[in-house]
């Protein structure tokens, strides 16, 4: 079994390219440090070289400008808040109009090479229309589409008008830009499927920083655990209902009087689906020694939790967003040797099999969760029945993601990068 600490060169060393003397502008809709792939993408930038300018939203309390791991950070004061689409809708245009003046007045001086623009929402990159005209290069990171986002959120049906508003702003944003990236496969055939063009369009997939997730091997098997043995479950992300936290709260519920030693850790920053349905829950099953939220914490502090747990729980409701997302947090889990469930999904299975990870099964047009909660608790039990065959199903796993590593979608992304501002 592959092992490696933070000082280990995990692939082939390769030349890195160089953007000594390039000058880049950041555009995100988000805070800065805390959205990883900007996090990633801004460094990477700076450590080759490039002078990078972010600009993003402002939780207040922050200094107005500062340099943070080589990232000139500016932030405004519009903060994100959790609300209908709507208020969201104004959120958007309101940070739009004021990135484009920033963006605008800084280009009559600096002319950059280069402005990477982060969705959502995807007409941000209009916020470089200026620039553009000034000679910079402009890529259009997808993060994730909006219309699959907007089904999940609010369960708009497939014909509502403001989906197809949103279809259209994205093909005119992928039109606009020079360069598109998104996460992963099934990403990359929605958008080239109805937004194209496929040339225009490049997977740079969000892996763990290998500093804060360095690859171990999966602890021993305890091939003598008892069903009253401690076995911690976890969770880690945002609150919402989409990602099915409530199922997983169920489905523990249900194993415990056979299997008392069971815990869940639940992480991630508080919100109304927290408040309104997921702690009201454990105080209606009376789980509040098993449950424990433990609030927000940083990517170092997750990994910490993570070494510590015994199963990573990613438990989504099946929906249009869910069906092609890959989520990081799979990554994370099998590069610190830990077992993972996940839902079977055209996104996961672009990468896995049944042969390296383990799968539950969304029973057929169920979005509520009921039924999942069965079949979750079943891989919950599997798991904790069988630690020699779960040991070996994190290997496999472990497998998938040498090939995805860090290092190497940091030089696929960099030499994107030197090709198209040369």
């Amino acid at each position: 079994m592959p092992t490696a600490s933070s000082s280990t060169t995990l692939v082939p060393p390769t030349s890195t390219p160089t953007l000594t003397g390039k000058r880049v502008a950041v555009i995100v809709f988000s805070y800065f440090p805390n959205d990883p792939r900007v996090f990633r993408a801004a460094t990477a930038l700076s450590e080759t070289g490039a002078h990078v300018d972010l600009f993003c939203l402002g939780k207040g309390g922050e200094p107005k400008m500062e340099s943070l791991s080589g990232v000139n950070v500016t932030r405004v004061g519009i903060k994100k808040s959790r609300a209908g689409k709507l208020a969201y809708i104004k959120q958007y245009v309101a940070f739009t109009a004021a990135a484009f003046a920033w963006l605008s007045k800084r280009s009559l001086k600096l002319r950059y090479h280069l402005v990477h623009v982060h969705n959502m929402p995807d007409f941000l990159v209009f916020s470089a229309l200026l620039a553009k005209l000034l000679g910079s290069k402009v890529v259009l990171d997808l993060h994730d589409p909006m219309p699959e986002v907007f089904i999940a959120k609010y369960g708009l049906k497939p014909n509502h008008p403001l989906l197809h508003l949103l279809r259209f702003i994205e093909k005119l944003s992928i039109g606009f830009a020079d360069l598109v990236l998104t996460p992963n496969r099934a990403f990359e055939k929605l958008f080239t499927s109805r937004s194209g063009p496929q040339e225009k369009i490049e997977i740079v997939m969000n892996s763990p920083l290998e500093e804060v997730f360095p690859l171990v091997s999966p602890p021993p098997v305890d091939e003598g655990r008892k069903k009253d043995d401690p076995f911690r479950l976890m969770y880690h992300g945002t609150l919402v209902e989409r990602h099915g936290l409530h199922t997983a709260i169920n489905a523990l519920f249900d194993l415990l009087d056979d299997y008392p030693g069971l815990t869940f850790d639940i992480y991630g920053a508080p919100t109304p689906y927290l408040t309104g349905t997921i702690l009201p829950l454990i105080d209606e099953l009376g789980l509040q020694e098993k449950v424990r939220y433990h609030g927000e914490k940083s990517l170092t502090e997750i990994a910490k939790a993570v070494t510590e747990c015994d199963l990573g729980l990613i438990p989504n409701l099946q929906s249009a967003f869910t069906e092609i997302n890959f989520p990081t947090r799979i990554f994370e889990y099998l590069a610190l040797g830990k077992p993972v469930v996940v839902p079977r999904t055209p996104g996961i299975e672009d990468y896995f099999d049944s042969e390296d990870i383990i799968f539950f099964d969304w029973q057929k047009d169920n979005t509520r969760g009921q039924d999942e909660e069965e079949e979750l608790a079943e891989k919950i039990e599997w798991i904790f029945q069988h630690p020699i065959e779960t040991r070996i199903l994190v290997g496999r796993g472990q497998a998938i993601y040498l090939r995805h590593l860090w290092q190497a979608e940091r030089q696929r992304f960099l030499r994107l990068i030197l090709a198209l501002v040369n």
